[in-house]
């Protein structure tokens, strides 16, 4: 029989959620004996090989680009989860929210105090995602079946939902990995 599959991505995020996972330390032996990575920054997959059953997102959608990765993994996951406050609140990238997008591009390329821009212009190659007016969190996007809060969150937290998840268990945490005080 197949082991199930995982996926994880990042998106507007700092890649802390993805550190969080790795901590689970020698867990990580555990965890390949029971899934399969698929698309994942942990094993440099860059395309989807079908069907997966358990999607790890961390990070908002602030351009064009998250969005459609976003949608991507919501079509090959069986279960998404949003993993960090970026990706279920917008986390630290949405501060920029308040701000018209065209004073974030000014000060980013023109006005800055460590920006050297003697063209004056701000970049507009096609190749680069066009920014979103504000950062959202994934579940404004697509469905979401489950959230896992922090900054990042403790990998015991992880480490436990992924193995509820995957031994068909409630998915229950408890309060000690889920409380921020």
């Amino acid at each position: 029989m197949a082991k199930p599959k995982v996926a994880t991505t990042s998106l507007a995020g700092c890649f802390g959620c993805h550190m969080s996972l790795l901590d689970i330390d020698d867990r990580i032996l555990q965890l390949v004996d029971l899934v399969d990575f698929d698309k994942s920054p942990i094993d440099d997959k860059k395309h989807f090989d079908g069907p997966v059953d358990i999607g790890l997102i961390e990070g908002g959608c602030c351009n064009e680009e998250n969005v459609r990765v976003l949608q991507d993994f919501r079509t090959h996951c069986t279960t998404l989860i949003s993993v960090g406050d970026c990706a279920t609140m917008g986390g630290i990238p949405a501060m920029r929210n308040g701000i018209p997008l065209a004073e974030c591009y000014a000060e980013a390329y023109l006005n800055g105090p460590s920006v050297h821009n003697p063209s004056g212009e701000i970049p507009n190659d096609p190749e680069l995602p066009l920014l979103l007016d504000k950062v959202y969190p994934c579940h404004e996007v697509v469905k979401v079946d489950y959230h896992i809060p922090g900054c990042p969150p403790p990998a015991d937290a992880l480490w436990q939902a992924l193995v509820a998840l995957l031994t068909g268990k409630p998915l229950a945490l408890p309060y000690e990995l889920i409380k921020y005080d």
